[in-house]
């Protein structure tokens, strides 16, 4: 483990130029605060959990200070917005601060977030605020620990300046680690604005940074495609698998690792609602939980098109054809795993379609359903209104299970006792607002091994109370 001294520097999208970022300083936090820090982001760069400890912690990590070796830039790039293709936009309020080498060779993104006004602002003030950094810290901690690719989170710092959304709150920064912040939106960026020769040198750039392995492939371009088809695919199928909605699935907002990025309206489901929509400007349901996968499959059509000068289409429309079988596979195989279910079965699709109708009608919770059929808790019956229907079902799974008891063994191993639902998140947040960090903390802690159940911890393991189902979540929060 290393000091925050010692961490080595290797800025390589910083090299590609002006064309692909701009120079910016960090607008600094007045009096700032360190909120909470992630130990295990922390041992990613090989950083001493200590360090969290020290006042040159906070101060980097709220723009007071700078590594000598760091350079910071604000990247450009573009994207579909709910459909609509949005030629200019890039870091309105994020900053790479450079990218550091772990001892094991790999280079992880040092990224402020809230780092003040860049030239891709757009009048904005380049401000995050301390619930929408929270909830971003909290979530791209606890995705990971359910085995959902995700950015991580470092850190969040909090200081006194007024910022000015729904209401005036105070200014935060958040800290976010990733391999690489490459978004399709950089693709389509230098697409649409036919510079090719640039868009030649980024798709190089992505291949030996992020897909090195491609590179040897017959054509290099294609399988760094399909590679980030495949990865896509299988992070959106552990979204529906765990009852998570991302919010804002625009092609700005999805990364080329195929990682869960942008946290901005999340949310976990409660009461189980295949058409669930988290986001309250999604007014049309665009990004409704259900339409998670065809959403992908639409991003993942932008991305080809922005690939058309280097890869022939017709092979570019095979790799598309996939998506949704291999959804389908893959998602399948994630709710095996959850019911116990060992092998294949050809009336599993049915099976668990049944099961979710039946969780809709009654509006049963999501996750505690889930858990106690994994537990063979009997109280799951309680969670459906219609009994008798349920017992039948559960007569067929039952059966299903005794075909092959392999998988038995492993069911309380992916069903979580805790999740991250926005009530826990809003009490958070709530205690954190008026300077109380203790609660941001405890949840972080709980999150951390949400498949085990923690003596003492029972009330976060519980379903919302009438105040917290169905909260409205923004875009700022």
């Amino acid at each position: 483990m290393t000091t925050l001294a010692d961490l080595q520097f290797d800025n390589r999208f910083a090299r590609l130029g002006d064309t692909f970022s701009s120079k910016v300083v960090p607008d600094p936090l007045s009096n700032p605060q360190l909120v909470v820090s992630s130990a295990e982001a922390m041992e990613l760069i090989d950083l001493n959990a200590a360090e969290a400890n020290s006042p040159l912690f906070t101060e980097l990590f709220s723009g007071a200070k700078l590594w000598s070796a760091s350079e910071p830039r604000a990247m450009v790039y573009s994207g579909h917005q709910f459909g609509v293709y949005n030629p200019q936009l890039g870091d309105g309020r994020g900053l790479l601060l450079g990218e550091v080498v772990n001892a094991r060779g790999e280079h992880w993104d040092l990224h402020l977030k809230g780092a003040g006004s860049t030239p891709y602002s757009r009048m904005g003030d380049g401000r995050a605020v301390l619930r929408s950094s929270i909830r971003e810290f909290l979530a791209s901690e606890a995705l990971p620990a359910l085995g959902i690719p995700s950015s991580r989170a470092l850190c969040v710092t909090v200081g006194d300046d007024p910022v000015y959304r729904e209401r005036q709150e105070r200014g935060a920064m958040l800290l976010r680690l990733a391999p690489s912040h490459i978004r399709f939106g950089h693709f389509e960026f230098f697409y649409y604005t036919k510079q090719h020769d640039a868009l030649r040198q980024l798709i190089d750039f992505t291949l030996q940074t992020c897909y090195p392995a491609s590179q040897q492939a017959a054509e290099p371009v294609l399988d760094m495609y399909r590679q980030v088809l495949r990865r896509t695919v299988g992070m959106v199928a552990r979204w529906q698998a765990y009852g998570f909605c991302h919010g804002v699935m625009n092609t700005d907002n999805l990364s080329i690792l195929g990682i869960t990025f942008d946290f901005g309206p999340y949310a976990f489901l409660d009461d189980y609602n295949a058409g669930h929509i988290c986001n309250h400007s999604d007014h049309e349901g665009r990004y409704a939980f259900n339409r998670q996968p065809g959403i992908a499959h639409w991003n993942l059509a932008c991305l080809a098109q922005a690939l058309t000068p280097f890869v022939d289409v017709e092979q570019l429309k095979a790799e598309l054809a996939t998506v949704m079988p291999l959804y389908q596979t893959e998602y399948l195989r994630l709710m095996r795993a959850r019911l116990g279910w060992a092998g294949e079965q050809s009336e599993d699709e049915e099976l668990l379609q049944h099961l979710l109708q039946q969780m809709q009608a009654s509006a049963s919770d999501y996750h505690m359903t889930l858990r106690l059929l994994a537990e063979d808790d009997a109280s799951v019956r309680d969670q459906f209104i219609d009994r008798d229907t349920f017992d039948h079902w559960w007569r067929q799974h039952q059966a299903r299970q005794a075909r092959d008891p392999g998988a038995m063994a492993g069911r309380l191993a992916c069903n979580p006792v805790y999740v991250l639902r926005n009530y826990l998140a809003q009490q958070a947040i709530a205690a954190a607002e008026q300077n109380d960090f203790s609660e941001v903390r405890r949840l972080h802690g709980i999150l951390r091994q949400p498949f085990t159940r923690q003596p003492g911890q029972e009330a976060y393991a519980a379903p919302p109370p009438d105040w917290g189902r169905r909260l409205e979540i923004s875009c700022s929060s």
